[in-house]
This record gives C-alpha cells, structure tokens and sequence, in this order.
C-alpha cells in the first residue's frame, strides 16, 4: 500500500456533478438561488418524502433556523442529546437558551427516552415552564428510537428536530429519517455521505414554515421597492452551484448508502473474531442506518491493546481514525448546563473508535486496514 493518507471519510463524487456546475455557470446563476437549489431541495423532498425542503449553507444553519421558527428565545431549555458533535448544541447558545443534555441508551447509543420522560416529568412536577423543542441525533447513521421519543414529546406537547446530519439514507420503521419529527436538518459537509462541499437543509411537512425558513435565510428582506427588513435575517441560502454538486450526488445516494453498510459488514466479518471488538448492532428489522461511519468498542483488557494505540499505530500508517464523540456535557464550553445521566455516553467515549468508512475505498484498502489493525492487535511490530 502507498503513503498516500486513508481518511475517515472523504467526498466521493459521482462524476454527474459537473453537467450540473456547467449549466449554472452557462446561466449565470451564481447566487444563492436558481435552478439547481430549487431542483436540489425537490430531490431532498422526495428522497425524505416529506413536503417541503429548504437548502442552506450548512447543516448548523439548518438547526438554528428551526430554533428561530420553534420561538426559542433567550433563557428557554431545549433537550437535546449529550452524545454527538458541537454543532448539534451551539445553535441553542447562539439563541441564549440552555441546553440540557439527556444521556445514550445502550441499543442505539441515541437519546434515552426513559432519561427524556424523567427529566420532563420533573418539570412539570415543579411548575417549571417545559423546553421548547427536543433535539433527536441519530448518531453515525444509527436511528433513535423514534416512536418512543415521540410518545414521550407528544404526551407534553413539545415540538421534535431530527437532527439526522450523519442519517441520510437511514430509516425507521421504513420511514426515512428526516420525516418523523416535526422538523428535520441534514447536512453535506465533505465529509457526509453527500456532500456539496459545505452546506445543509431543513425539512418540513409544513409550508409555512419552510417558507419562512427561507425568507430569514436570505436576509429576511420584506416585501417592497426599497431594501426594508422588520427581522433580523441570515444569510443561509445555498450556493446555486454547490446545489448543482448536490444534485449530482443524489443520484448516487442508494449506491453510496449501499457501500457504507457493505464496509461495516467487511469489517464486522474480519473483525468479529476479537473477543475484545464489539460492533453498533440495528436493534431489529425496524432499523436501517447508513452507516455512515462504522464504529467500534474496544476492551482493552480483552483485546490485550488500548483504543489509544491502536489510533496512535494506524496514524503511524497514515490512516485516519476517531474517537466517538466526546460527550457535550464534558466540553468545557456546556459544563455548566444541566444533564441527566446515566453513564452510556460516557463509557462509549472511553472506548469507542470510529474506523474510515468512505464509500470510495477499495478492496485493497479495506484489506491493507483490517490487516494493519490485525498486526497492532497481536503486538507485530507496524512499518
């Protein structure tokens, strides 16, 4: 194998993204609107078969919006997960509200809906005045447990984003993730599933509200001859041409969301045989994940090697690995707000690693990986 550096994830294009930049650039739609954001945004709808899709900038964006719209104001609460990326929290700080983090469940390593419920029932016990919206991550393509996190905010009337940035692809219950909350954001960072470089989308079954989403993305610039503006706006539209490489990643999304899971089963397959390697299992035939990323548990005392050297050997190599995700309610940026925890997250962290999964590696990689990791696991010494 060459030196060249195996990353976690990196863009894969289809090779159809280019008809697409060349027609905006034939038109001279160069901005944050035109053909392609329009044709992009019906391709999302159909593919989440939800209603009403709007493209923006990115998927940080998309989830701030959906704050904005749900009224979350400064001092408000939003549940959300504790086990995922900083992107998933921040647009509740930039609102001033206060995060408050529910802990994984052992089956999905997604919100616990037995945390949620408790947490929501001590404040109405308390006369509290109840969150204004609750953030579901379906993390590393993995779905929550929908029906049981719905029943829970539907019994106390508060409104659910799907936050399924990592989920495109997903479904529960053979619904595509996305379509299940109230609201819903994607994202196609380069190193997503899809990708249009940067950039991200909010999703909704309701018009008015996508509508809206849309007039506060572009500046929220009020109907008349003269520039006038009545709300603060943001400039969240997509790029017309990044719309054009989004289209043109559609329509590879089936074959992209195949070879993700084809990658988790290699390694499973190779993998297994390590009493000390655990794999994320789909609870039931209710689960699909994309499995964007495939990820593992290590026991050291099992395996006979730390999840720290294994990463440090494989950088050594130059393949890329991650630890999951360090849960939010240990970043020094969100150790203030309240959390209810059961410990999940926490034990993930310290032992789980996130393998390279992009769909555009080849056999030869995916072997030379598994080979290296088979080495570092049995002390060989790594060249």
């Amino acid at each position: 194998m060459s030196n060249q550096r195996i990353y976690l994830s990196s863009p894969h294009m289809s090779g159809h993204e280019q008809k697409y930049i060349k027609e905006a650039f034939d038109q001279n739609w160069i901005a944050p609107l035109g053909p392609n954001v329009n044709a992009f945004e019906d391709t999302l709808a159909d593919y989440c078969a939800v209603k009403h899709v709007a493209a923006l900038s990115a998927g940080t964006a998309a989830l701030h919006l959906a704050l904005i719209l749900l009224g979350v104001k400064t001092g408000d609460e939003v549940m959300v997960s504790t086990f995922t990326f900083s992107a998933s929290v921040n647009p509740i700080v930039y609102q001033g509200a206060k995060p408050v983090f529910i802990d994984s469940e052992l089956d999905t390593w997604n919100m616990d809906p037995n945390l949620l419920e408790q947490a929501l029932k001590e404040r109405r016990e308390k006369g509290w005045v109840l969150p204004k919206a609750i953030i579901v991550v379906h993390l590393y393509g993995m779905p929550a447990k929908m029906d049981e996190i719905m029943a829970v905010a539907n019994q106390y009337e508060i409104p659910v984003i799907e936050d399924a940035a990592e989920a495109l692809g997903s479904k529960y219950k053979g619904k595509p993730l996305g379509s299940i909350g109230d609201m819903s954001i994607l994202s196609f960072n380069g190193n997503k599933i899809i990708t249009t470089s940067g950039g991200g989308a909010l999703l909704s079954n309701d018009k008015e509200v996508i509508k809206k989403a849309r007039f506060l993305a572009t500046q929220a610039r009020d109907q008349a001859p003269h520039y006038q503006h009545s709300e603060i706006g943001y400039n969240y539209r997509m790029s017309n041409v990044l719309a054009g490489v989004g289209r043109g990643q559609m329509e590879v999304i089936d074959d992209r969301v195949k070879a993700r899971r084809d990658i988790f089963e290699f390694y499973k397959a190779n993998l297994s045989k390590y009493d000390g390697i655990k794999f994320l299992e789909e609870p039931d035939g209710n689960y699909f994940s994309n499995r964007w990323l495939t990820t593992i548990l290590i026991d050291e005392d099992k395996l006979g090697v730390s999840r720290e050297k294994i990463q440090e050997e494989l950088e050594k190599v130059n393949i890329e690995t991650r630890p999951l995700w360090k849960p939010m309610h240990l970043q020094p940026v969100f150790d203030q707000y309240e959390s209810y925890l059961n410990g999940v997250s926490e034990k993930l962290f310290k032992c789980g690693l996130c393998l390279p999964s992009g769909s555009n590696m080849d056999n030869t990689i995916k072997m030379s990986i598994v080979a290296f990791l088979a080495r570092c696991i049995n002390s060989e010494q790594l060249v």
